[in-house]
């Protein structure tokens, strides 16, 4: 049976935090996927869909246009979504010409695993919890819903009330519309749930469903658990950027529209070695899920040789006259220094820190700064120009073992402002950063950071396999030429860099852990030996 299903996503989602600081709150991720993407798949594929949008409204279209090109979505622009005259019945009437027909009605934060009722008959879903202080509440009686009873209501009775999940189907639309269009201001605060209370004398079933709530921070880590896969990728979040998965499609997100044009102009650059673009947007593009595995889970000693032989292939050298060689150099310093400072500076704001003498594992460490000015920068900038992933590392690297294939993902948008050269140096830094802080055992919680103030000490779990790969990239890097010491270095910046973009405390990890490397290259640690 085809017909239309109501979501509304216009609101702000500040319960969420931080979380939607960038994003929608429908798009908040769940097992590697968006909030929404999960609603929708809930629903037969000849079912159509309104969406009311309001803040971050441009990204939930993006997304829905991008991962679900074979569905039917009519787009609602609703104004106000927030402030005076704001409210979610203002969204559901806004899309009242849309739904002249039976429909479903369903909160963007309300996830459920059971099948939809037919829209044969009204009816209303709750959740058989206990705790049900900070929800509307249903009275359910012999299966029927015989009153909505606001939060906190006098009237609630453990034994005959339960939480309305915000999913409901409506039948006698045009009763219920009647109601929405006449309840002025009550109706606009209120939301479906004044409408609905309009078809209870027509009669209105109660259908019970196991609820994972997404609305809040506590409600959606545990939603989060719930639907974790086994074996889904090992994704670090970031506020500003994502990478979902959906109906075999890789889609990845950034809020920066520069980031998401480059990424697409550089995957036609470096074909043959990542995935072919196939559809793109502001904010998103995305390309078919490739067949493999994360080099990550599969790695053994022979694997990681015949990694470094394909990458040979990879980091084609640029010959570049003079004049290019100098540019190139001042991209590197820039690039290098100038990124690492503001990145420095972000991290102490982020996280309440200054830079001091610490003692970092037993070690009296000089300030970040003494060692940052210590740095040979010339040296450290005299880069070698090839082409260049940006963010090469075991997790980014995908393995067919069936083809035998490599399928570099994820790739850096630019380096220093050039899509075509890169320092092939970053990309070993970025290799050897991996293999020494493992993503997977970081996102188990399988490390420890204590910071008493000029007090610091660390230790992290490693794979062996990985302690042995080190070993072997050094031993490469000297056979091909390459500097270990220069590595080792651009790797203490890498950590720094990254220390201010992660959650607490990983962060302090990350900051000391890339202060400690480039103290143990420096003169200073020379001098203690």
């Amino acid at each position: 049976m085809s017909y239309r299903v109501l979501i509304p996503t216009a609101g702000t989602g500040s319960r969420l935090g931080k979380l939607t600081q960038f994003v929608n709150k429908s798009l908040v991720s769940i097992a590697n996927r968006p909030a929404i993407s999960h609603l929708i798949d809930l629903f037969p594929s000849d079912v159509e869909f309104v969406i009311a949008l309001g803040f971050k409204g441009n990204l939930v279209r993006e997304f829905l246009e991008i991962a679900y090109p074979q569905r039917k979505f009519f787009f609602v622009e609703i104004e106000p979504f927030e402030g005076p005259g704001s409210g979610l019945g203002l969204s559901i009437l806004a899309c009242k010409e849309f739904l002249q027909q039976p429909f479903v009605f369903i909160s963007c934060d309300t996830l459920v695993k059971e099948s939809i009722p037919n829209l044969d008959h009204n009816w209303m879903g709750f959740a058989d919890l206990p705790d049900f202080e900070e929800y509307r509440t249903l009275e359910i009686e012999s299966g029927k819903v015989k009153e909505i009873c606001e939060k906190k209501s006098v009237k609630v009775r453990v034994q005959t009330h339960k939480p309305y999940i915000g999913l409901s189907g409506i039948r006698d639309y045009e009763t219920f519309w009647k109601a929405m269009e006449n309840g002025g201001s009550e109706a606009i605060s209120v939301g479906e749930s004044f409408g609905l209370r309009s078809l209870l004398r027509l009669g209105v079933v109660g259908h019970c469903f196991t609820w994972y709530d997404t609305g809040n921070l506590d409600a959606l880590n545990k939603t989060r658990e719930v639907f974790r896969e086994v074996d889904e990728p090992n994704i670090l979040e970031k506020a500003n950027e994502a990478i979902w998965f959906v109906n075999g499609q890789v889609v990845k997100f950034s809020d920066d529209e520069r980031f998401i044009a480059n990424r697409v102009v550089r995957s036609r650059e470096l074909q043959g070695f990542v995935p072919e673009v196939t559809s793109t947007k502001t904010h998103m593009y995305s390309y078919s899920k490739s067949e493999g595995k994360i080099l990550s889970e599969i790695v053994t000693i022979p694997l990681f040789e015949q990694l470094l032989q394909h990458s040979k292939g990879f980091w084609k050298i640029h010959s570049l006259n003079e004049t290019e060689k100098q540019k190139f150099k001042d991209i590197c310093l820039r690039f290098y220094r100038n990124k690492t400072l503001d990145r420095v500076a972000l991290f102490y704001k982020n996280f309440q820190k200054q830079d001091n003498a610490e003692t970092i594992n037993g070690f009296i460490t000089p300030t970040l700064q003494k060692l940052l000015d210590s740095l040979d920068w010339n040296w450290l900038s005299d880069g070698t120009s090839g082409q260049f992933h940006g963010d090469f590392h075991f997790e980014n690297i995908l393995y067919n073992k069936n083809e035998n294939k490599f399928i570099f993902l994820d790739w850096r948008q630019e380096f220093g402002g050039s899509l075509t050269n890169g320092d092939v140096y970053y990309d070993l830094a970025k290799l050897l950063h991996g293999l020494i802080i493992c993503h997977e055992l970081i996102a188990k919680d399988h490390y420890w950071i204590s910071w008493n103030n000029s007090e610091v000490s660390f230790d992290f779990f490693r794979k062996q396999v990985l302690v042995d790969c080190e070993v072997l990239f050094y031993k490469w890097l000297e056979k091909n030429s390459f500097d270990v010491r220069k590595v080792r270095i651009l790797t203490g910046l890498v950590f720094l860099n990254i220390a201010s973009l992660h959650h607490f405390p990983y962060s302090l990890l990350l900051y000391a852990l890339g202060k400690f490397l480039l103290f143990k290259e420096s003169g200073f640690f020379k001098s203690i030996k």
